[in-house]
């Protein structure tokens, strides 16, 4: 059934405020916000509970489902980039590769965040947003990084049916040392061809197809830290990706290979 379940997966394949910056490097534990979940017809909402009350605005992460696969398989993940401050958007399509969906979830939180009826008025960061996604959702997460709303992606294990030559933002590619499925190889195609912006190859020890599913182990803090350097000015999270010491770079407990372009800055 797991491989089974895998091969469905992939087929068709500002500076941060205190409250943002209070994790102490703790990428992996939950963050400082209770969540909420609210579930449309196209997206499926995962954000800060209280951020009607919230005195800030919040970066958006935009998410792919792998084939035939739900928002709630990626439940754990999803609400802790919650936890973390971000509003995700998760499309609820099972197939996802276009990226249409996902660029939907953008245009539901603009309207959202115009409503002064809506929980979400004057919240949203519309001008931080990333895009992730895993298997098929990984390869639609390269399709939104053309557009210009999206400002760096986040691809897990992504299928095949992308081009990465159009993405304008850094891209973190992650991989699985053991997946079946989607080889490490294909992955590192994706990041041998970003040669035109900052591109980073991260390998995950141990992991395969499915080890983001369900509780996300191993892919919960790198990617937490991704996003929050990215779209939350994090400087401790930027040390484990760019500059000299590279944090992932030193941590074979963790990842079995990282690379990293020369786009990528080193001080």
């Amino acid at each position: 059934m797991r491989l089974l379940l895998a091969f469905l997966l992939v087929l068709g394949l500002g500076f941060a405020s205190p409250a943002q910056a209070s994790t102490g490097g703790d990428y992996g534990s939950p963050g400082p916000y209770a969540t909420a979940v609210d579930i449309g017809a196209i997206t499926t909402l995962y954000y800060p509970r209280d951020i009607a009350q919230s005195p800030r605005k919040h970066p958006v992460i935009i998410w792919g489902n792998g084939t035939f696969a739900f928002p709630v398989v990626y439940r754990e993940l999803l609400l802790h980039w919650a936890s973390h401050g971000f509003i995700v958007a998760a499309a609820n399509t099972p197939q996802s590769n276009l990226g249409i969906s996902m660029r939907l979830g953008i245009d539901l939180l603009a309207q959202r965040n115009s409503d002064p009826a809506s929980v979400f008025y004057n919240h949203v960061d519309l001008d931080r947003i990333g895009a992730s996604g895993h298997s098929q959702g990984g390869a639609a997460a390269i399709v939104v990084g053309a557009d210009p709303r999206v400002d760096t992606i986040l691809p897990i294990q992504p299928g095949p049916l992308a081009d990465i030559d159009a993405v304008h933002g850094p891209a973190f590619l992650m991989a699985g040392q053991w997946d079946s499925i989607v080889w490490p190889a294909l992955v590192k195609a994706f990041y041998n061809d970003a040669d035109h912006i900052p591109a980073i190859y991260g390998e995950v020890r141990g992991a395969d197809h499915l080890t983001v599913v369900g509780d996300p182990g191993p892919f919960a803090a790198p990617t937490t830290a991704w996003f929050r350097f990215q779209l939350m000015d994090d400087m401790v999270a930027r040390a484990q990706f760019y500059g000299p010491s590279c944090g992932i770079c030193t941590d074979s407990s963790t990842w079995s290979s990282v690379r990293r372009n020369a786009q990528v800055p080193t001080s």
